[in-house]
């Protein structure tokens, strides 16, 4: 899902936990303290927030489901990156559902292993870590992304706290980056919206290259790309510009300046808190104007 270059710029810091040497983070737990780095868009309204089940083709998905109390919400399919599911990434999920959406947070590796999959102070230079990580990733082929965004998209549709009538949303960070354009490729009737936070492998030479499938999509798009990786391929911007432009879709793709592969979830060592807030409110734009 995500290009083995992307990840060799992952293993010259270490993402994950309490190991993340910003100050303000050092002393914090993965708890809820992590949360007032990140104010609520909506503070004070009641959520509900459940770990459940979802059956997809291949077994049972564990996943984190959060929506505000009362009423109905556009839905938001969340893919983390290769660290998987995790108490950083259900926080994300809940500010997101603060802003007023049903948000499900899925644990991409199910089919090897309930979350969490990695440790709590992940090192990606530990190469057996590295190794079963890397495995569990490539192991995830196009049709298990096609198959698995149907399941995800069937089950929040099911939801009564989801307005079947709005469409859906899905976000991604590194290797999730990919996972929302199949998901959008294999939904295009629901999904309306999708975001690609420093996506890695969205543009290859194979045949099952993510951005082939843009012509299959009807979805707006933002892609956030980190400034290193835009340095090492400097024409996947271009590449993805003309194939939107091609499908006649609305993408806003931008290389974030002074960002490193991995700058957005809140408890990455390379965290850059200006950038990731910028990508926040961007989204936030495009989430608003395209699940109409």
């Amino acid at each position: 899902m995500c290009d083995q270059d992307a990840f060799e710029a992952m293993s010259q810091y270490q993402l994950g936990g309490a190991t993340v040497s910003r100050r303000g983070f050092g002393a914090l737990a993965l708890g809820a303290g992590v949360l007032s780095v990140l104010p609520a868009a909506a503070a004070g309204t009641e959520m509900r927030e459940a770990e459940v089940e979802i059956q997809t083709a291949d077994g049972t998905a564990d996943a984190y489901f959060v929506h505000p109390a009362q009423g109905t919400h556009p839905a938001v399919l969340v893919w983390p990156d290769i660290f998987g599911l995790r108490p950083a990434f259900r926080q994300m999920g809940r500010r997101l559902a603060e802003s007023g959406y049903a948000v499900l947070v899925v644990n991409p590796f199910y089919r090897q292993q309930k979350a969490p999959t990695a440790p709590e102070h992940p090192d990606f230079n530990d190469p057996e870590l590295r190794s079963r990580l890397m495995g569990m990733m490539t192991s995830l082929t196009q049709e298990m992304g096609f198959t698995d965004g149907k399941a995800f998209v069937a089950w929040l549709d099911q939801q009564p706290a989801v307005d079947k009538k709005r469409k859906v949303g899905t976000t991604g960070y590194c290797m999730g980056g990919a996972l929302t354009m199949r998901t959008a490729a294999a939904v295009p009737a629901r999904v309306g919206a999708g975001a690609s936070f420093h996506g890695g492998g969205l543009v290859t030479d194979k045949p099952d290259s993510p951005h082939r499938l843009i012509a299959k999509m009807k979805a707006h798009y933002l892609v956030a790309i980190a400034a290193n990786d835009d340095e090492k391929e400097p024409q996947a911007k271009d590449t993805l510009r003309q194939a939107f432009a091609d499908a006649k879709l609305p993408a806003e793709i931008e290389v974030y300046s002074g960002t490193k592969h991995g700058w957005c979830p809140i408890d990455s060592q390379v965290y850059n808190p200006e950038q990731a807030e910028h990508a926040w409110a961007r989204l936030l734009v495009l989430l608003k104007s395209a699940l109409a």
